[in-house]
């Protein structure tokens, strides 16, 4: 487990607007709201040994608050999560659908990443890119 990311910080221009879009799509992937305050909201990896990696959404603050997420500039370009199945792909995407969140590219085989890599592409309401993806590897 050595090196896996711990925790991840995302900061958003609304937690209330948010909140609906992240409970929807991490509930999915199989984490759960661990903490909420004033701040904003953490969610726990459910199934996982000590319930890592957690997610937080936070609000934004200053300037740049108002912004849309720009993953050509300097930063986070996107965060790829790992599905069980191509199946699994497929449901998030009907569920993304079903939100009317917004889709960047539905599910597709994508060779050039890696043999079976199988995606849905989609945006948080700021406009980051998230991935959730499909990529048999041997044990």
């Amino acid at each position: 487990m050595r090196g896996l990311f711990h925790h991840l910080d995302l900061t958003v221009s609304d937690v209330a607007r948010a909140a609906p879009f992240y409970d929807a799509v991490l509930g999915h992937m199989g984490y759960r709201r661990w903490t909420e305050d004033e701040n904003g909201i953490d969610w726990e990896h459910a199934a996982s040994p000590g319930h890592l990696p957690t997610i937080g959404i936070f609000a934004a603050k200053g300037e740049g608050r108002s912004r849309r997420h720009d993953r050509y500039s300097p930063g986070l370009h996107h965060v790829a999560f790992i599905a069980e199945s191509r199946e699994d792909v497929d449901a998030l995407h009907r569920l993304l659908v079903a939100m009317d969140a917004t889709v960047l590219d539905p599910p597709a085989d994508y060779p050039e990443y890696g043999e079976g890599y199988y995606a849905v592409m989609f945006a948080d309401p700021d406009g980051l890119k998230l991935e959730f993806v499909f990529e048999p590897r041997p044990a």
